[in-house]
């Protein structure tokens, strides 16, 4: 019979060369691989072939099914895996031997279907807005998640989430109200539909960028090696405690994707941290066959996601999502052996969405309306449950039909919940800004008190030797006025993690110190799982530090230069968003920390002279500083560590070991204030001849080059460097246009959506009754900065140009 069915699905593939392949692996398991016509040597365009045919006994359809049997599975797990027949076998058993296990995976099943059909309804009638994505013929999916994971495991999935957080224990009441926007609704009303969260049941989102929950999940599944090798845990309102967790611990990360979405090559990178890591992670692939709605043959060569681990040495299971039963029973296979420690594995689930992407898309992509019907007809896996159990006399009819009453009847006290609930207060959005206010006294927070316990029994005697002799000699710099910004920020952090062991740090190049120092000495105290030597893509490890970040941990991550933050803006603006997006309920602490900024003539080119500090700022929930001398960088450094949102660094590429001074050690600075670092005389002030001058970074250093130059002129300036460029201080700003009435900003950014637009916007609007003249912005061309210092004077402003705004200012040229 596996042949027959073989050599009839090979026939039906082999017409169409979108059409998924059979072809045999190892004894008798399949693997059909999505595969289109490419692009001729000669031809412009790609030329599509039509959908799969079949003869009058098949199905008409683009993707045909794969009809695998528990026989399939049962081949891959001795090959693949390595389990016995023995253990195949208990596995089997453990599922069609028990009612009670096969009545949980069939409500399971109704449950899903039920709520799913309850939120179209109520989307159609106006009760749920924006985007929202269904999860119609996947159940079983969420079925393997009720079966197979428990409450403690670290839960990622995607916009298409709401049967899995449902599966995974977060109530369905409040999941109704989170769709219908309202306070009792597991985010507050704050996420909706794509951002479902719930952290009683450590089920972490929803998200909404495809594939953006992939380095998260992997930084949970890290988090679960942290608090085994800290021998630390979570205590009732999770925060972490001296407690061990228990000898038998076995808590997994599971994320969820589809395969299209498994293209992205942040499942690479994933697999390579996973495998490098021995993460106890499962990377669950559902397998619908559309890549939002395109059918994933025309996009992707590659459906086999579950062989993508074999360069990794990270097994993969390929199941029916036809057949709930042989899913949960192969899914509990492969879940317990992540769960043993054996390392990460891939779980991929063939199903079909009888539902498009969302309520809202015209489905107009080819075979996707065809697909659909014909799936809803013959490949339910619902109806192929009752047929399958009935039959074999396992439930009567009567007994399933009163345990899917039973199911709707939650569905239908969840809507009601919902329709019940108050909606949110306005407050609550401002209130969901930042975990920790903007004026924060960081210095008043206390230590975790088991922090000494937990260096005792991770570093060794002469590891703390070694690191204290290394802070020594740091603050002995310090106090001679001779320590560097990169050498401050180093030290900040050597405090920082000494002082509470749940800080961790990410970066490239650490082991060396990367360019500046920033990380010296960090991995050789704190050992690797603490101090971790990231691959060369930002994007993943700020991801990681962010599912870090969600667990307890205090991740930083240090950017060799900033501008390579650019590969991680997804996960930065997720970062900014997450507190918010949980209606509170996680904490988001990650300091983020790097050189960066553009001097003038630095000669470094465009891609490394990028404003990213500008690009940052739009992100909502993050605090965005910059550093401009060793002490700022300290003080800075260590509240942001201590800060319980992400925030972010900027240091002065050029100034990391020229700038050198002494730090007011031990103490934090505040997140939300300028420094006034030279003040206008009063003469200056009284004949009408002084100017505010704001600005940051390299400009400091510039701006304090000319002063003597200006006051020589018979002109002066108040200095104000804008450590904080997010929140921004107004109060020091006014206090100084209150006493010059003119401003300038040398600006490290563009002309265009730069910082000191911002910053003038900002004074224009609340401060315009105290300008004598117009705000003179002295920022960047919008051109991208050149190599050549002949030309990249045109583009970078320097003191000269300060110089020169101060005099236009104060004798009315503008």
């Amino acid at each position: 019979m596996l042949f027959t069915r073989l050599a009839v699905i090979s026939a039906l593939c082999a017409s169409s060369a979108t059409a998924f392949m059979a072809p045999k692996l190892g004894n008798n398991v399949k693997t059909f691989t999505p595969s289109y016509q490419r692009v001729s040597s000669f031809g412009m365009t790609a030329t599509l072939s039509e959908p799969a045919t079949a003869d009058a006994s098949g199905p008409n359809v683009m993707r045909p099914p794969i009809d695998y049997i528990w026989d399939d599975v049962a081949v891959q797990l001795k090959e693949t895996f390595g389990l016995s027949e023995a253990e195949i076998a208990a596995y089997d058993a453990e599922v069609e031997s028990s009612k009670d296990n096969l009545m949980k995976i069939y409500k399971a099943l109704q449950l899903a279907r039920g709520f799913e059909n309850a939120c179209n309804q109520q989307y159609m009638q106006g009760k749920i807005r924006g985007f929202m994505h269904l999860d119609n013929g996947q159940e079983s999916i969420p079925a393997l998640v009720d079966y197979a994971i428990k409450n403690g495991d670290k839960k990622y999935s995607y916009y298409r989430e709401h049967t899995h957080a449902i599966a995974s224990g977060v109530d369905a009441g409040e999941v109704m109200a989170e769709l219908f926007m309202k306070e009792t609704g597991s985010c507050k009303g704050a996420g909706g539909s794509m951002h479902i969260f719930d952290k009683s049941t450590y089920f972490q989102g929803g998200w909404a960028l495809v594939s953006e929950q992939l380095p998260y999940a992997a930084g949970a599944a890290k988090s679960i090696l942290l608090d085994r090798k800290l021998a630390i845990s979570d205590n009732a309102d999770f925060e972490k405690q001296d407690v061990a967790p228990p000898a038998d611990d076995d808590r997994i990360s599971i994320v969820f994707v589809g395969e299209g979405g498994a293209q992205n090559g942040r499942t690479a990178e994933l697999l390579n941290s996973a495998a490098k890591d021995n993460l106890p992670l499962l990377l669950l692939v559902i397998d619908n066959g559309r890549a939002i709605n395109t059918y994933t043959g025309d996009v992707a060569t590659n459906g086999s996601v579950y062989q993508q681990g074999k360069h990794y040495g990270v097994p993969g299971l390929f199941v029916d999502g036809y057949d709930a039963a042989d899913v949960a029973k192969g899914g509990k296979a492969v879940i317990d052996y992540v769960r043993s420690g054996k390392g990460p594995a891939i779980l991929q689930v063939h199903t079909y969405r009888f539902n498009g992407h969302s309520p809202a898309d015209p489905e107009h992509e080819r075979g996707r309306k065809d697909e659909k019907s014909w799936a809803r007809a013959e490949q339910d896996p619902i109806k192929k449950f009752e047929d399958k159990y009935t039959a074999n006399g396992m439930f009567t009819e009567e007994e399933l039909k009163e345990a899917k009453k039973e199911v709707l009847a939650e569905v239908k006290a969840a809507v009601k919940f919902a329709d019940d609930s108050p909606m949110p207060p306005v407050e609550l959005a401002k209130q969901l800004e930042y975990p920790d206010a903007p004026d924060t006294d960081y210095n008043m927070k206390p230590a975790p008190a088991f922090a000494d316990a937990v260096n005792a029994r991770t570093i060794s005697p002469e590891q703390m030797e070694t690191v204290q002799a290394h802070i020594s000699a740091l603050r002995e710099k310090a106090k001679a006025g001779d320590i560097s910004i990169g050498d401050a920020i180093n030290l900040a952090i050597h405090e920082e993690m000494l002082r509470d062991p749940t800080t961790t740090i990410h970066a490239e190049d650490l082991q060396a110190g990367s360019s500046y120092d920033i990380p010296k000495l960090t991995q050789q105290t704190y050992g690797q799982i603490r101090a971790a030597d990231e691959i060369i893509d930002e994007g993943h490890f700020i991801g990681k530090a962010l599912g870090e970040g969600m667990n307890g941990y205090r991740p930083i991550v240090e950017l060799m230069n900033t501008n390579f933050g650019i590969f991680g803006m997804a996960e930065l603006s997720s970062a900014g968003n997450t507190f918010a997006t949980t209606g509170g309920q996680f904490d988001m602490p990650m300091t983020i920390v790097g050189a960066g900024g553009t001097a003038p003539n630095q000669a470094l080119g465009a891609e490394h002279s990028q404003p990213f500090h500008a690009y940052v700022m739009g992100i909502p929930g993050l605090k965005i500083c910059t550093a401009a001398s060793p002490d700022a960088a300290y003080g800075i450094t260590k509240s942001m560590i201590r800060d319980n949102g992400p925030c972010f660094l900027f240091a002065p590429v050029k100034m990391m070991k020229e700038a050198k001074g002494t730090l007011d050690l031990d103490v934090c600075a505040p997140l939300n204030k300028a420094a006034l670092l030279h003040e206008a005389s009063a003469e200056s002030v009284a004949s009408g001849n002084a100017v505010t001058v704001l600005t940051y970074l390299h400009g400091v250093k510039e701006a304090q080059l000319v002063i003597d130059e200006i006051t020589e002129e018979g002109f002066d300036i108040d200095l104000i460097e804008l450590r904080s460029l997010k929140p921004l201080d107004m109060d020091t700003i006014r206090k100084s246009l209150e006493r010059t009435n003119k401003c300038a900003i040398l600006d490290e950014s563009t002309q265009s959506g730069g910082v000191g637009a911002t910053v003038s916007a900002r004074i224009s609007e609340d401060l315009f009754d105290l300008l004598d003249a117009p705000v003179k912005r002295l920022c960047m061309d919008d051109a991208p900065v050149p190599y050549a210092s002949t030309m990249e004077v045109a583009v970078v402003k320097r003191g000269s140009d300060l110089v020169q705004g101060v005099f236009d200012l104060c004798t009315k040229q503008y």
